[in-house]
């Protein structure tokens, strides 16, 4: 309680600060995450190494570089959104093509949005709301920490964006159903190995959560796969692609595939701008049940 207090004049001071400001702040945090403090710098060099296995040990060095200055980016922007208009919104995370929403809200359909921890999807919720009828519900596991959670959910509930738990998603959508609305999965999480669908993901045995797909199937919303682009810093575009049109046709874990290799060919392109901090890899497969 009281880091949080303490903390909440600081956040609030970070997020009246103008961009060019707010940047010059992000180069001194950056000097003390990755130079000072070597904030999971073993963790985000073992996660490259083991995800490009043919880079050279200097391109991995130089990757986690990059990477640790956008992360820095990455952060400070979110706090921003406490202090962001309408047109700053959408003038640094522009959403490119509506259409495909509005088709799919003329024809009175739900969708269900895949995304990855790749690319401002802090800002992306926002610039969906503010572009598309949908409105939107983002699926979030909560902050153990009370106060931050509620900072959190302040700033992803900015411009009408809605958010479910996580534990409550099924329930939430079905009493939901008869609304036309956009939910949102970021799909890359780490779920609990024993109940995972496990493919290779980044030349890595990954487990990956199946809610998305059961309830793209059960209700048969169409599924789009969502790209956030950082064009520069501080300014990404929104790419939207429809991924199954009707999932209820598919076979049990395309949808997941299908996503998980999309977002692959993403990170590869520009893997500065994934998550990879984040202990994705902690667990290992389990052992196939061997009948006695």
């Amino acid at each position: 309680m009281l880091a949080y207090y303490f903390a909440l004049p600081f956040v609030y001071l970070l997020a009246i600060l103008p961009f060019k400001i707010l940047y010059a702040v992000s180069d001194f945090f950056f000097l003390l995450l990755f130079h000072v403090f070597g904030y999971r710098r073993s963790v985000v060099e073992q996660n490259l190494r083991n995800s490009f296995p043919h880079k050279t040990e200097e391109e991995i060095k130089t990757l986690s570089k990059t990477f640790f200055r956008y992360l820095c980016d990455l952060i400070l922007e979110s706090l921003k959104k406490i202090n962001i208009n309408r047109e700053q919104s959408l003038a640094h995370c522009e959403f490119v093509d509506t259409a495909l929403f509005e088709r799919l809200y003329a024809e009175n359909k739900s969708v269900i949005l895949l995304m990855g921890h790749y690319g401002n999807w802090e800002w992306a919720g926002s610039s969906f709301s503010l572009s598309n009828k949908h409105p939107l519900y983002v699926v979030y596991k909560p902050l153990s920490n009370p106060y931050f959670e509620k900072l959190m959910c302040k700033t992803r509930t900015m411009f009408g964006t809605r958010l479910i738990k996580m534990d409550n998603t099924l329930r939430d959508i079905i009493a939901n159903k008869n609304t036309c609305s956009a939910y949102a999965f970021i799909a890359d999480q780490t779920p609990s190995p024993q109940h995972a669908y496990w493919t290779n993901f980044l030349n890595q045995d990954t487990p990956l959560f199946m809610g998305a797909e059961k309830i793209a199937r059960k209700m048969n919303f169409p599924v789009v796969f969502i790209n956030i682009v950082r064009v520069k810093r501080g300014y990404y575009k929104i790419f939207a692609e429809v991924l199954f049109e009707d999932p209820k046709a598919t076979r049990e874990h395309e949808i997941t595939e299908t996503y998980i290799r999309r977002l692959e060919k993403e990170i590869v392109k520009m893997p500065e701008t994934w998550l990879w901090s984040h202990r994705r890899w902690k667990h290992s497969r389990p052992e196939p049940v061997v009948a006695a």
